[in-house]
Formats: structure tokens, sequence, C-alpha cells
């Protein structure tokens, strides 16, 4: 099986690229709309800028693979909100080039996507729940599932929640990491303590992508991990697994932050169905915590 994957110079794509390194049976061809960050031991890398459809055709057309997994995107939520025109040609302009190759070249597409298409009202959330974002990276988010949905041959979406890992030349720190620097500097931080989620370790969501690769899996799935928790819980779990000093982390909620974006207040999801289909089994944040860990003292 031949696998694209886009985005590999971010943290979702380097942990997809160092798994399917292992499979014996992946033909890997890695791209990125930059050099890469990281050696690539197995396979082939091209540049590729998705919001470019020429380039999309190209390389599609060139290397022929059996799936796409498409894991770039502008993620940055305020920036997103700020910048909204950038936001939707890299969120929904550039699904649409990769949706119109995959249909000219039959290839199966999987795209992620996010928890921040919903509203916050409720949660955990199952793949029945109904969209409704209230920021305009979740439209942006929405709008391409939407394009999927609606012209894609062959497609599996799957959604996740607050990733978090480790990987080489970060541009984006992610809560766990931000919340282990804080506190080792000697930062006083302030986390929310009113919002819900089900933090996903990078590798876990990884894993999820080759489970439905491997089975050409379609519809919609959500993958992340399986710990409904806020982000003040995880502040506290993270500063004692790390042995930090957990008197530093004030709680508070979300009407003391002034952010561009509204973020939804309770989201995280329902696996049940990936955990059936897919047999997708992800780790405790405790586990994901030893895993990040180990890395940081590899």
């Amino acid at each position: 099986m031949k696998i694209l994957i886009t985005g590999a110079n971010g943290l979702l794509g380097q942990k997809l690229i160092t798994l399917l390194q292992q499979q014996p049976d992946v033909q890997l061809v890695a791209t990125a709309h930059r050099p890469l960050v990281f050696p690539l031991t197995k396979g082939e890398f091209h540049v590729l800028d998705i919001s470019n459809r020429e380039q999309v055709n190209e390389v599609v057309a060139n290397t022929k693979p059996d799936v796409i997994i498409n894991t770039a995107a502008m993620t940055n939520v305020d920036r997103c909100e700020m910048e909204q025109e950038a936001c939707w040609q890299a969120n929904v302009t550039s699904v649409q080039h990769l949706v119109k190759a995959c249909n000219q070249y039959n290839v199966h597409l999987i795209h992620v996507s996010t928890d921040f298409i919903f509203d916050g009202k409720e949660g955990p959330l199952d793949e029945t729940a109904v969209p409704s974002p209230v920021n305009f990276y979740g439209e942006s988010k929405l709008a391409a599932e939407k394009i999927i949905q609606e012209h894609s041959l062959s497609w599996c979406i799957l959604r996740t929640v607050l990733v978090y890992g480790v990987s080489t030349d970060m541009s984006r720190s992610n809560i766990v990491l931000w919340v282990k620097k804080s506190l080792e500097e000697g930062k006083t931080i302030n986390v929310v303590n009113d919002q819900w989620r089900t933090p996903t370790l990078a590798e876990d969501l990884a894993m999820g992508c080759w489970l439905a690769a491997k089975k050409k899996a379609t519809g919609i799935y959500h993958i992340s991990g399986k710990d409904f928790l806020s982000p003040h819980d995880i502040a506290i779990k993270t500063a004692r697994f790390f042995k930090l000093n957990e008197s530093l982390i004030n709680p508070t909620d979300s009407t003391q932050f002034k952010q561009p974006a509204r973020r939804p207040l309770k989201t995280g999801f329902i696996l049940d169905k990936a955990a059936k289909d897919l047999g997708y089994s992800p780790k405790s944040f405790e586990e994901g915590l030893a895993v990040l860990a180990a890395q940081l003292n590899a």
C-alpha cells in the first residue's frame, strides 16, 4: 500500500511517518510545504503546498498513492479568527484540491478534523453529534468535512481532540509541554477548569490514522484519548508526573481569558465506534505522559 502524508513536518505528520516507516508493506510518500525537519529513512519526499491546485495534481499524478492522509491544516485557533482568508485557504480550499485529485486518481482520502466543530454545550460526543462551531477555525474544518462528504468518492474523516506530544523542530508547543516548561521555570500559570476535553497523545492519533488506512475505513470516526479532563486537570497531572510544583497552577475559568476566538466549553469524544471497527485503543493520560517523558530523555 502506498500512503501519501500531507503536513509531514507537523506533530501528527512526524508521528505518522515514524509509524509507517516501521510497516514493511507500506510505501511512504511524505510531503510538506517546506523541506523535512527530520531524516526520512524510508520512502520519498516531495515539497507540496496543498493550497496550490497544480502542485497537488502533479504530486498525486506522479506518486499514485492508494491513500492520502491529510494532516496539514492551520490549527492556531486565534490566528484563524484573525486571518480568516488564510485559514479558509489552508483548511477548505486545500481540501477541495485534494478531493479533486483523489477522485481523478482513485485515491482513498483520510482527513483529520477536530472537536472544535462542536459548540461545547455537552460532551463527550459520539459521531452522531450535530456540529455547530463557535469560532472560525471550527467553521473552516466543518466546511472541509462537508466538501469531503459531498464530493469524495472514497473518504474517511477522523476527528480528534487537543493533541500533545514531542516532535522535532516544534513550531508550536502544546498544553503538556507548556505546563512542564512553565513550572520548571518557576512561573505561575492560570489554567481553566471549566473546559473539558479528551487529550490525545500524538502517537495514538497516528495509530488511529494507520488503522483507518489499513482497512480503507469509510465514514466518520472519533479518535482521541480516553480520559475526560479539564485543562486544569491536565496541568495538575503533568506537574505530579514530572514532580513539579503544582502550587504554581492557579485554577481559573474561561471568562478570565480575552482571546480572539471563543472555545467550546465541553467536548471530548466517545470512542466506541473506533474501538469496534478499527481496533483503536488509546493510552491513558498518564501512560501518554510516560511516552512523552521517555522521548524528552532520549
